[in-house]
């Protein structure tokens, strides 16, 4: 997998930094928009620019590659992934407290109208 997912020597580089860092950040940031009720493409817009600060943080801490387009695609499909999580889960969230005479919960990240 080294080569293809990130070029650090270790898969836990990798994971410290784009998984747990990067998707910390990136749920937060779903969360946020969700919260604001922003549009996914706001969101999509956001996580963009996170994953150039995610190659920062490669790049600074561990002599990786600034720009690198195969490793920002990789990162920030990763961070995608993660900030629309957050966000549907937010969203389900908001939706089923807020609106509780229209909607259930269908699923930790759905909702259903309520009959």
């Amino acid at each position: 997998m080294q080569g293809i997912l990130y070029e650090e020597p270790s898969i836990w580089q990798f994971f410290f930094v784009t998984c747990l860092l990067g998707g910390w950040a990136a749920w937060m940031t779903g969360r946020a928009s969700a919260q604001t009720w922003r549009s996914f493409f706001h969101l999509f817009a956001y996580v963009l620019g996170l994953g150039i600060a995610i190659r920062f943080i490669h790049h600074a801490l561990f002599a990786g590659t600034m720009f690198s387009l195969h490793y920002y695609v990789v990162d920030t499909i990763v961070l995608m992934i993660l900030g629309f999580i957050g966000y549907q889960y937010t969203r389900t969230n908001q939706m089923v407290s807020q609106y509780n005479w229209l909607y259930e919960r269908a699923s930790i990240l759905s909702w259903k109208p309520k009959g």
